[in-house]
C-alpha cells in the first residue's frame, strides 16, 4: 500500500474518484503477490501494479466500472505458457484481483498507520452474496477499528484476521458461503545494525536499496559517525542497553551484531532476543559463536531464544571481503523475511 499512498493524496486532493485493485492470491510465476496494489482513476491515472503485463489495462477497465457502480468485483486470469509473456505472467500462472473503490475511511486508517509505523489488517469478503461483497473489517494493531460486516461475521473474521496479522502474512478464508482476503499492513522493514565496522558501511548501503531502513548502534564515536554512515537514516552514539530503549523492534526489524566485542555484542543480544524481530544475526566463526552461546546460557538467557540466533552469520557463498559478506548476510535477511 505503500508505494500508492502519495498518488492516491494528490488525486483525492484533486477530488478525484479512486478505485483499488488488490492481488489476492496467485499460482504458478504470478509477477507479483498476494497484497500487490493498484490505484486509479477514470481520469487515466495509475499507480502500483498488479502484474507485469495488460493485465493491468484489464484492471484497470474493470476499477472504472467499479467507480461506476460502486461494487467491487473479483477478477480472474489465468495465462497458457506460449502466451504468458503477452499479458505478463511470465511461465504461465494465475492471478485474482479484487477490485473496488476506494473506502475513504479505511484507507485514512491505513494511511495514519503507514504514518505511525504500526502494523495493522484489513478483511474484504471478495465472493459472496452480493449483498456482502466488499464489506470489510479494519484491525489496528490488534484491536477492530472499524468494520461494516454482518454483526453475525465479526468475531470469526476478526478471530482470523488477528491470526493472520500474528503470522505476518495476507491469507485468504473461505466463510459460509463467501471467501475473504486478509490483507496485512506491517511496519517498514528497519534494519539495525550494531558496530559501525566496515561490513557495516557496505550493509547499510546495500540494505536501503533493497528498502529497508538502516539505524546503526555504536558507543564508540570513531566507528558510528556520519561520515561513516551517509545512508543510514539514523545514527546512534550509545551503548546497547541505552540505544535500544529508544528503539521499537517489531516483526519487520532485522538486528546484526557486528563487533565481535562481547561487551557490546551481548547486552545488545539480551535486549533483542525477546523482541519480535525477524532476524537476528551475529558475526563470528563457529568457535566463537558456541562461546557466545555459552556466555548468554550462563546469564540466564534460555536456550530458545539463543538459538534463534543466525550464527555463522550470512549464506555460505564463499564470501571473504567486507562487500561479499555484506552481500550474504543481506541475503539471508531477505531469504528470512520472505519465508516468514
Amino acid at each position: 500500500m505503500r508505494e500508492v499512498i502519495a498518488s492516491i493524496d494528490s488525486w483525492l486532493a484533486d477530488n478525484e474518484a479512486v478505485a483499488l485493485a488488490t492481488v489476492v492470491q496467485t499460482w504458478g510465476s504470478a509477477p507479483r503477490r498476494e497484497g500487490a496494489k493498484m490505484a486509479l482513476t477514470p481520469a487515466g491515472h495509475i499507480a502500483g501494479s498488479v502484474s507485469g503485463g495488460c493485465v493491468e489495462g484489464a484492471v484497470y477497465e474493470a476499477g472504472t466500472e467499479t467507480l461506476a457502480t460502486g461494487r467491487g468485483q473479483l477478477l480472474s486470469f489465468g495465462v497458457a505458457d506460449e502466451t504468458a509473456w503477452d499479458v505478463g505472467l511470465a511461465c504461465g500462472g494465475k492471478i485474482r484481483v479484487f477490485v473496488e473503490p476506494l473506502d475513504i475511511d479505511h484507507y485514512q486508517k491505513v494511511r495514519q498507520l503507514v504514518q505511525d509505523d504500526r502494523p495493522g489488517a484489513r478483511a474484504t469478503i471478495i465472493s459472496g452474496p452480493v449483498e456482502n461483497v466488499g464489506r470489510t473489517l479494519f484491525l489496528a494493531g490488534g484491536e477492530i477499528a472499524g468494520h461494516t460486516l454482518p454483526e453475525n461475521l465479526v468475531n470469526p473474521v476478526y478471530t482470523a484476521t488477528k491470526a493472520a496479522l500474528a503470522r505476518s502474512r495476507p491469507e485468504q478464508i473461505r466463510l459460509e458461503s463467501m471467501e475473504i482476503f486478509i490483507d496485512v499492513l506491517l511496519p517498514a522493514p528497519t534494519l539495525i545494525l550494531v558496530g559501525g565496522v566496515h561490513i557495516a558501511i557496505a550493509l547499510a548501503q546495500m540494505a536501503r536499496t533493497v528498502g529497508f531502513r538502516t539505524i546503526v548502534v555504536d558507543p564508540r564515536r570513531a566507528f558510528g559517525s556520519d561520515a561513516r554512515f551517509p545512508d543510514a537514516d539514523r545514527l546512534i552514539q550509545a551503548w546497547p542497553d541505552k540505544a535500544f530503549a529508544e528503539l521499537q523492534l517489531n516483526q519487520s526489524t532485522a538486528v546484526v551484531m557486528l563487533t565481535h566485542d562481547p561487551k557490546i555484542d551481548d547486552p545488545a543480544l539480551k535486549t533483542v532476543l525477546p523482541s519480535p524481530a525477524f532476524y537476528i544475526g551475529a558475526l563470528g566463526s563457529t568457535r566463537t559463536h558456541v562461546q557466545r552461546r555459552e556466555r548468554l546460557l550462563a546469564a540466564g538467557v534460555s536456550a530458545e531464544q539463543v538459538d534463534r540466533i543466525h550464527a555463522p552469520i550470512g549464506l555460505d557463498i564463499g564470501a571473504q571481503t567486507p562487500e561479499e559478506i555484506a552481500v550474504a548476510v543481506l541475503a539471508e535477511i531477505v531469504a528470512v523475511r520472505r519465508a516468514a
